[in-house]
């Protein structure tokens, strides 16, 4: 993660992962694709719907964190080739927990996103791996908090000297 081994990595560390915005053309194309729900397509469904009004999709939400993720690696990742150090890529994940859609989300909104290291532990079955634990917010422009979920991806060690 960041392109950091994970004895590099410091539990409480806090990554400001960017932000995406939300607006109606966006919100609808993805519902159309993959979550064609009435109140994530329709104004007049979406009005007698649970959120009163067009939403977009809690999936949506879910994927606009992870292209926010995936960009501030990339750029952390290049920086660090940039200053001649070398670079462990982020790895797959094993899969997350307590995924949680707080508020709903609605075009015009902006959702800045965070991610706070929660824990670190070696792989007895990976000794070349470890596993990063971590709590990942979103929050709408007026600091609400409309996402969440506890992470684990792995990542490499430094290898022995």
């Amino acid at each position: 993660m960041m392109g950091l081994a994970l004895e590099e990595i410091e539990v409480g560390a806090v990554h400001d992962l960017g932000s995406y915005e939300f607006n109606r053309e966006n919100v609808l194309h993805f519902a159309r694709r993959f979550d064609p729900q009435p109140f994530h397509l329709d104004d007049e469904a979406a009005a007698l719907g649970p959120f009163s009004r067009l939403a977009a999709s809690g999936w949506h939400t879910a994927a606009a964190w992870m292209k926010c993720f995936i960009a501030t690696n990339q750029v952390a990742e290049a920086k660090r080739r940039a200053e001649g150090k070398t670079c462990y890529t982020t790895r797959p994940s094993p899969g997350f927990d307590n995924l949680k859609w707080i508020k709903p989300v609605y075009p015009g909104d902006r959702i800045s996103y965070r991610l706070t290291i929660t824990n670190k532990r070696d792989l007895a079955s990976r000794p070349e791996l470890g596993l990063l634990f971590s709590l990942n917010e979103g929050f709408n422009q007026n600091g609400e908090l409309v996402f969440s979920f506890e992470g684990k991806v792995l990542s490499a060690k430094q290898p022995p000297t």
